[in-house]
């Protein structure tokens, strides 16, 4: 088996992976699954996944055959493993394995420090692979899918609590937490808490020009005053699927 970097003609042998993948370790509806297929693994998502030198697409080639892919991006110091989908009929052989080691390989070459998943909670499968990484969860999201909530569990590399200490402009101490961001349109959006257990929100840390943003309007969209970049959907917002 060979990991190597997805070439265009591994397009529709990636969306079959994904829409078998999904299939089989969520409980999502079939028109959840073709819509976020359609909306991640588009021709127009795959040029943005690998046209980007941020972002790294990896796939599982067995004689010719994809039977998984890795997508992961990195900015700055941080790296995020967005998705390691591997073919059902081809799990415990070792492929999600090999595609973590050569993503985790090539981002750390690219600078980063660190690495974060994340994985739905009932997606068993996908917990217990980061765990045997020997990664740690650090924290828990609620998300909406089609209308029905999940949540969401964040994991990092053991050690990794990701609570970083800030002053903000009147001089108080507040609490970056890097494992629990939303994407923005020039970089993340980390959450800020006011205590050092993360249970007092305060606002968000834009990672684009490293400025505290406390604004959000009732549809949840986050933008910095200072550089204008402004939160996305994420990739299980209702909208997408």
């Amino acid at each position: 088996m060979n990991v190597r970097t997805a070439e265009r003609g591994d397009r529709p042998a990636i969306r079959d992976v994904a829409r078998r993948s999904l299939q089989a370790s969520y409980s999502l509806s079939p028109e959840a699954i073709t819509g976020a297929v359609s909306e991640w693994y588009g021709e127009a998502a795959l040029d943005e996944a690998t046209n980007d030198e941020q972002r790294h697409l990896l796939v599982a080639d067995r004689e010719g055959q994809v039977v998984g892919f890795a997508e992961s991006e990195l900015s700055g110091e941080d790296a995020t493993l967005l998705w390691l989908h591997v073919d059902p009929a081809y799990r415990g052989e070792g492929i999600g394995t090999a595609l973590f080691e050569e993503t985790r390989e090539r981002l750390t070459e690219a600078g980063a420090d660190r690495m974060v998943g994340r994985v739905l909670a009932d997606n068993i499968d996908g917990n217990g692979f980061y765990e045997a990484q020997g990664f740690e969860q650090v924290d828990e999201a609620d998300l909406e899918i089609a209308g029905h909530h999940h949540v969401e569990n964040v994991w990092a590399e053991s050690g990794d609590g990701g609570l970083q200490a800030l002053k903000s402009a009147d001089g108080a101490t507040v609490y970056v937490d890097e494992t629990d961001w939303d994407d923005g349109s020039a970089a993340k959006f980390y959450t800020v808490y006011r205590d050092e257990d993360g249970t007092d929100h305060y606002g968000y840390f834009c990672s684009n020009c490293n400025r505290l943003a406390n604004a959000m309007d009732a549809m949840g969209r986050i933008e910095c005053d200072n550089c204008g970049n402004a939160r996305k959907p994420t990739r299980w917002d209702a909208a997408y699927l």
